[in-house]
């Protein structure tokens, strides 16, 4: 374990200091191979042998397919936890779901945590209700890791996910990524917020929020990532974005509030600092908030969510299909029209399968090609310190 974050921090760092945009490593890592992990015959024969055994397998195989569905529907039911509906249209995603493979799903906590998924898979071990698999920050899906939490499984199209947006040993895989923005309501807010510093503003008091806790939630997280960035710090000092929004609260600004669909269609969280994809899709949502959304200029900060399945998973097969459905290129295609940059966007682009409309409803410009994104080891060492200073500073 040790071996490998060294690996991923060294990755990272060389990205870093050569100023390689998410945007641009994803290119290479389409059309150069860089560091892709490519299913070979070993991983074939590793999951035949698996087979033979009678456990579900480690490595997902196009020839293994219709095994995996039988088993899956004999199963018949899949756990999932902390997936709201309105989130890169995961409603979508488990209707089509469930109408394609006959599995019902029972999705738990869907306003839930990171933090709480993970607790989830280890306090309800050896129970049916356990879920079947999550969809982690990557500091939680680190963690988690390290906990013995999740079993070692490559979908088929593991080896079209770049790189960097997965572990190469298979206890987990990012799915989509998308950039932090500030969403607001027009009818609230008449002069919009188009920076970090902008929130600042005495106009803004009592108006501004994140979804959730930085001390439990990934998207909270990536705010103060953001919000570091923007005043001057960096994805290895996050320190610059917990003074930011102790700041935020001292001036009144920042409402300890959590944002949710129902807080932006109340008005009771005017301003709401999240992922693109939601901000966006709140747009379409609420149409009498005239919801508008902006990524900060001076701070645009981006991440990944990360797909993994419980060790002890009470429905194995099920878990594993529910990977292979969202990885396909049908999956994929639901995420991006939730706004989220899909985990195989690149190799998907390369072959011309991603529908005209989709790519045009996409935000574009130049403030993408400005993201910056945290490695795992400047995950973990965030995840420390807003640990140890949040509750004193912001609460």
């Amino acid at each position: 374990m040790e071996d490998y974050e060294a690996q991923e921090i060294e990755f990272w760092a060389k990205l870093e200091e050569e100023g390689i945009s998410r945007s641009s490593m994803l290119r290479r890592s389409a059309a150069a191979a860089f560091g892709l992990t490519l299913l070979g015959s070993s991983g074939t024969a590793l999951a035949a042998t698996r087979s033979r055994l009678g456990g579900p397998p480690s490595v997902g195989t196009s020839a293994g397919m219709a095994d995996l569905i039988k088993k899956a529907k004999k199963e018949g039911h899949l756990n999932t936890i902390a997936l709201p509906p309105n989130w890169a249209n995961y409603g979508e995603m488990m209707s089509t779901f469930q109408k394609k493979y006959g599995i019902k799903i029972t999705n738990d906590n869907p306003d839930g945590s990171s933090a709480e998924e993970n607790q989830a898979v280890a306090s309800l071990k050896g129970n049916s209700r356990a879920p079947d698999a999550v969809d982690d920050g990557p500091a939680f899906a680190i963690s988690g890791t390290g906990q013995g939490l999740f079993a070692k499984y490559k979908n088929s199209h593991f080896g079209t996910v770049p790189r960097s947006m997965k572990d190469t040993r298979g206890f987990w895989v990012g799915d989509y990524w998308g950039a932090i923005s500030i969403g607001y309501n027009a009818n609230l807010i008449s002069t919009p917020p188009r920076t970090w510093k902008d929130l600042l503003k005495p106009e803004y008091k009592g108006k501004v929020a994140l979804n959730g806790s930085p001390l439990t939630s990934g998207s909270a997280v990536a705010g103060v990532f953001a919000a570091a960035i923007g005043a001057g710090g960096s994805a290895s000092d996050v320190q610059p974005g917990i003074d930011f929004f102790a700041k935020l609260k001292q001036i009144g600004n920042f409402i300890p509030v959590q944002s949710t669909p129902q807080t932006i269609a109340s008005g009771q969280t005017p301003i709401s600092i999240d992922w693109d994809y939601l901000n966006l899709a709140y747009t379409k949502q609420f149409p009498g908030a005239k919801w508008k959304t902006t990524i900060p200029a001076d701070g645009v900060y981006g991440a990944y969510y990360c797909q993994a399945i419980n060790a002890t998973a009470p429905h194995p097969y099920a878990a594993r299909l529910w990977q292979e459905f969202m990885y396909s290129d049908q999956g994929q295609l639901i995420w991006l029209k939730g706004f989220s940059h899909p985990a195989r966007f690149q190799d998907m682009t390369k072959r011309k399968v991603i529908p005209k409309a989709l790519l045009a409803a996409l935000p574009s410009g130049a403030l993408y090609a400005k993201v910056k994104f945290a490695n795992s080891g400047q995950q973990s060492k965030a995840k420390a310190l807003i640990a140890s200073q949040w509750p004193s500073k912001v609460g």
